[in-house]
């Protein structure tokens, strides 16, 4: 069975961004170290441009074939007019108010998000990346097999939480941490159930 794993970025006081969700500023705590980790150990969570840039995009994907993101989490990139962020994912957006995908790779979904992660664990293939954000988090903490949090040496103060659940203590065990010499850590958690 596939596991969904929530892969993020926070800050040390657990915020994956200001009050509107946007986080370009964790960009300033990238080094060649992190990059090269990042490079060998997750290449699948660089975007297709990322990837392209960098000439990592012939690396096959380790952990995951699909991608979930919500809607402001998509959202980021159309400006840039990067409409398929991930291509070497399948991708899925929830929204509700979208009515047609801006690209054909794209699927939108909308409805019970607990059963649609249920249905996507039970098909044949690598794990599931929920990319973000708080909201949907949220709707599927108790669905989240693994957590990796990439957490950058800054404090926020305030902004957009790792997950807007209710308050319920969920255990998670320590599976590894991986620390570099910029301050950046890499913590990954399995589900206690």
């Amino acid at each position: 069975m596939r596991k969904l794993t929530y892969l993020i970025a926070t800050s040390i006081d657990g915020f994956i961004g200001d009050e509107s969700g946007e986080a370009e500023f964790f960009t300033k705590y990238v080094d060649e170290e992190y990059l090269a980790y990042g490079f060998e150990e997750l290449p699948e969570m660089m975007p297709t441009f990322a990837r392209q840039h960098f000439g990592i995009d012939d690396r096959p994907n380790q952990r995951f074939d699909a991608v979930l993101m919500g809607r402001g989490t998509y959202d980021v990139g159309l400006p840039q007019g990067v409409t398929s962020p991930y291509g070497h994912l399948k991708q899925y957006v929830v929204s509700r108010s979208m009515e047609k995908a801006p690209a054909p790779e794209v699927e939108l979904v909308s409805g019970d998000m607990v059963a649609k992660v249920r249905e996507l664990k039970r098909q044949d293939g690598l794990g599931i990346w929920l990319c973000g954000g708080a909201d949907l988090a949220g709707q599927l903490v108790d669905e989240i097999d693994e957590l990796v949090i990439k957490t950058y040496p800054c404090l926020l103060g305030s902004g957009m939480p790792l997950a807007t659940a209710g308050f319920a203590i969920r255990e998670f065990a320590l599976e590894s941490v991986k620390s570099f010499s910029g301050g950046n850590v890499i913590t990954t958690y399995s589900r206690q159930r």
